[in-house]
């Protein structure tokens, strides 16, 4: 997506007017999305900034389109050259919900075929330009039939340990192997993406609201969840279904039979 670093608020409100509305604000530097916010209008994005450029004159805060479309997510081994791709996995929220507040679920089940291709294309590329060596993750989105890029990071994410166990793939053991000099190619393992499990995974979140008074539980860019269950079964509803009673032990209005 369109996006600027700015360093004043008239700077901010001169940018946003080309991108449009809605935008996706944050510092130049987050852990957890702290601080980010998606605005809907002048006066939210100007509220915005000058809280910004208070607590931090000499910083910068990144503006960015919102596109609300349908988040996927990649993890991968790299050697610089070629890429394994254990999973693509789909988030069941909105756009710009935290990653680690989304329900996860893998396989994809709404990216056709064509779509995956371009991502594992798309996966291949950004590795050799940023020389990866390693695990990588990439966030994307899909919208319109059209792939964007929203975050690469060259480092494990917090869907390694999810993406290992369902898929079988010891992501761990072959990104140290890359890193100590082993191409991708002379692995047992396939390179792009490894052939999908005929079984739905879900990696769902798990939140502590009840315990902290007051606490505003709407779902956004800035982390909220406090661990993760994952879930699994040959029907996408009753991994789902695993996913909610495991996070919360219970699901009000829905019976546990067949599942």
């Amino acid at each position: 997506p369109l996006g600027y670093g700015v360093t004043s608020v008239a700077e901010g409100m001169t940018q946003a007017q080309g991108l449009g509305f809605p935008l996706l604000v944050r510092p130049s530097y987050v852990i957890g999305g702290l601080g980010m916010e998606i605005v809907y209008d002048n006066a939210s994005l100007e509220r915005y900034l000058q809280g910004a450029f208070e607590r931090e004159p000499k910083s910068s805060v990144l503006i960015d389109q919102y596109i609300n479309g349908l988040e996927v997510e990649v993890d991968a081994i790299s050697d610089g050259e070629n890429v394994i791709i254990p999973g693509i996995m789909e988030h069941l929220e909105r756009a710009g919900v935290h990653s680690g507040d989304s329900i996860s679920i893998y396989p994809a089940p709404s990216i056709s075929s064509r779509m995956k291709g371009q991502i594992i294309v798309t996966t291949r590329k950004i590795a050799q330009a940023l020389k990866i060596v390693g695990l990588l993750n990439i966030q994307f989105i899909v919208d319109k039939d059209k792939l964007y890029v929203i975050e690469v990071n060259p480092r494990a994410s917090r869907t390694v340990p999810f993406l290992s166990k369902v898929t079988g793939v010891p992501m761990i053991e072959l990104s140290t192997r890359c890193m100590l000099g082993e191409t991708v190619n002379s692995m047992d393992y396939p390179t792009g993406l490894y052939p999908e499990r005929e079984l739905f995974a879900v990696k769902h979140p798990v939140f502590s609201m009840e315990k902290i008074p007051a606490a505003d539980s709407a779902l956004g860019p800035e982390m909220k969840s406090t661990g993760e269950v994952l879930c699994m079964d040959a029907k996408l509803e009753h991994a789902l279904y695993k996913g909610f009673v495991a996070a919360s032990g219970t699901l009000r209005g829905l019976s546990a039979k067949g599942t």
